[in-house]
């Protein structure tokens, strides 16, 4: 029983212990797959539905390689090494078909970090000397392994030192600009592209420490996809099942909100700039939750840290920002102290903090309830 627990807790310290110091985008990946992969294999860390997959299969059609896939976390050692057949009196391993190949090819090892120990093992001489008992992967040929984090609640057991070191390695984060660049080329859904456009902040989340859908590029991907299976017809009941059963919860409800201000023409835009005035009807509250929100967004993105740099444009909107905030507290405190409340995962999204003195001046009632300082 010693030995067990002994044997768990170094598992959980050989994984915390692997960490990258620098991430990269989708695009910066792809620069790196050119000019590291086809030399030296590379390993991708990453949480679930990032695009790893994604990406190593445009690098490899960009190149011309097929690309064939292996599974780690359903992988056994014979699927790797194969079986043993007698020839000419001795023993000769012959590996599986879809590795033994004639051509060049991108071998692509994801949920490498999920394989058992014994799995990980078969994968040395692969990795190292792209090599299976006497055969070789043809000149040219790619060795590309993915697998995720420890800290995202997936399936991943603790690598060794000789797999780790025989690897170039590299982490990859979500890009909201990368991503928006592919998805209008691959027929991502409009409502989504013109949702992440404004709230970049959405496209992905860490995963949850209990069993919901959370959002991803992944995530996004399939909700497109259901988008457009129900043609232009979606219902709101339709949409509300549509987006919890992809998206993080509040991602979920905000994105609804979004759609139905799309029908009902509300747009930020003309309310910043006077044209329009904040939902105020009780049954769209949701509406008016997800443009505050947009608002927050918008402020966080256009002014500056330092007061002293406001440009005579971003002062204009310091001013408008303040008679807003006024006039969606007289709609609802509630929706206004959540605007401009520090957020609880995320020490970036904050406003400046001259900007919150300057309204907790004017607009004491929002800091009655959310500790705003």
């Amino acid at each position: 029983m010693v030995c067990q627990l002994q044997r768990v807790y170094l598992g959980r310290f050989e994984t915390d212990l692997m960490h990258i110091a620098i991430t990269v985008s989708q695009k910066e990946l792809l620069n790196v797959l050119l000019n590291v992969a086809v030399t030296r294999p590379v390993f991708i860390w990453g949480a679930p539905g990032i695009g790893k997959s994604s990406i190593v299969e445009q690098f490899a059609a960009d190149l011309g390689f097929p690309c064939v896939s292996l599974l780690g976390s359903q992988l056994a050692p014979e699927d790797i090494i194969g079986v043993p057949q007698i020839i000419d009196g001795k023993s000769v391993f012959c590996p599986p078909r879809i590795i033994a190949r004639e051509k060049p090819y991108c071998l692509f090892l994801d949920e490498l970090n999920a394989c058992s120990q014994e799995v990980q093992k078969s994968f040395y001489s692969l990795i190292h000397d792209r090599r299976i008992g006497e055969y070789h992967l043809p000149d040219g040929s790619i060795v590309i392994g993915a697998g995720n984090r420890a800290q995202d609640n997936a399936i991943v057991k603790p690598m060794s030192s000789a797999l780790i070191n025989r690897m170039f390695h590299v982490e990859l984060t979500a890009s909201s600009r990368d991503w928006l660049e592919w998805a209008k080329e691959h027929n991502i859904h409009p409502y989504i592209l013109e949702y992440i456009g404004l709230r970049p902040d959405h496209l992905w989340r860490q995963p949850p420490k209990i069993e919901e859908p959370f959002s991803t590029p992944r995530s996004w991907h399939i909700l497109s996809d259901t988008l457009y299976s129900f043609g232009g017809s979606v219902s709101d009941t339709q949409l509300e099942i549509l987006a919890s059963g992809c998206l993080s919860p509040p991602h979920a409800v905000q994105f609804r909100a979004f759609v139905k201000q799309i029908h009902n023409r509300y747009t930020l835009s003309k309310i910043i700039n006077g044209d329009e005035k904040w939902p105020s009807a009780p049954e769209d509250r949701d509406v008016l939750y997800f443009l505050a929100q947009s608002f927050r967004s918008q402020l966080i993105k256009e002014l500056p840290r330092d007061k002293h740099k406001l440009s005579s444009e971003v002062a204009q909107l310091n001013l408008r920002a303040k008679a807003l905030m006024r006039d969606l507290a007289n709609i609802s405190l509630e929706i206004a102290q959540m605007t401009v409340a520090p957020p609880e995962d995320n020490a970036h999204a904050m406003l400046p903090d001259w900007f919150m003195v300057e309204l907790v001046r004017d607009l004491p009632r929002l800091a009655e309830k959310k500790g705003v300082k």
